[in-house]
């Protein structure tokens, strides 16, 4: 099935609408957090400041958010497979290679990541100006599946693998991932499946148990996997994986026959 570079939105955009849903649309950040530019008056149609949540707009209004203007531009969909060192972040204030560096000058489309991989780990991220799904994709009511390759600086015994299993206690909280084997193929690796994405989680499960890891590669998010995408590539989700990733969420899948 062919990978668009874009699809279509115009089903989901009414002639008015709420402007927490036109910045989500817009690919800026999630509805709630919309709220929050709205209610700190940073938001401003047609060159006025508005404070009020429920204020409608259309989609003909000039939207302008914390001085950027927005645009309903059509939704885009990238699958990148991180490179150790970049820095999952728009921008970095120390001049460091960001996954952005990566996905816009090559696309011209302006995305955002879904969630984070701190510098060190590799592995599977999604990048979309789809406001709505990145938020529920992020959000832990939904329960993503999210599955990494673990690399201990040790091989790890079979007891230290049945006490990852049944679960860790860390400063933040109980953390039972929702399994943990040993890899077939490398025996000195663990495969670790979790449903939540708290920092750094799988770093800290394995020091728990008095191990550092030495190299981590999330290779399975939300149903997406690495497949034939090397490390430091990146390609266009396809029509149906798109689709499914708004099932699991329980958005409306998009109907991609209609014109841009």
């Amino acid at each position: 099935m062919k990978a668009p570079k874009t699809a279509p939105q115009k089903q989901n955009i009414a002639e008015e609408m709420r402007i927490n849903k036109y910045i989500a649309h817009a690919g800026l950040c999630s509805r709630r957090d919309a709220d929050e530019y709205v209610s700190a008056g940073k938001v401003k149609v047609n060159g006025k400041t508005v404070t009020e949540l429920g204020t409608k707009v259309k989609k003909t209004d000039s939207i302008v958010v914390d001085g950027q203007t927005l645009t309903l531009e059509p939704f885009t969909y990238i699958l990148l497979n991180k490179n150790s060192g970049t820095i999952t972040t728009t921008d970095d204030e120390r001049d460091r290679n960001t996954v952005m560096d990566t996905i816009e000058d090559a696309t011209g489309h302006r995305v955002y990541p879904v969630g984070r991989l701190d510098r060190k780990t590799m592995g599977l991220l999604l990048l979309t100006n789809d406001g709505d799904l990145a938020h529920r994709l992020m959000h832990p009511s939904y329960k993503v599946r999210k599955i990494y390759l673990v690399q201990p600086n040790r091989v790890l015994t079979e007891e230290e693998i049945i006490r990852l299993r049944e679960g860790v206690d860390l400063e933040d909280g109980f953390a039972k991932p929702d399994s943990v084997v040993r890899d077939k193929i490398r025996g000195d690796s663990i495969i670790i499946t979790v449903f939540e994405g708290r920092n750094h989680l799988i770093r800290r499960m394995v020091d728990y148990i008095g191990a550092d890891v030495k190299n981590l590669k999330r290779i399975e998010y939300a149903g997406l996997q690495e497949k034939d995408l090397n490390v430091g590539r990146w390609r266009y989700l396809r029509k149906d994986e798109i689709n499914n990733l708004r099932k699991l969420v329980k958005l409306d899948t998009l109907d991609f026959n209609q014109p841009e």
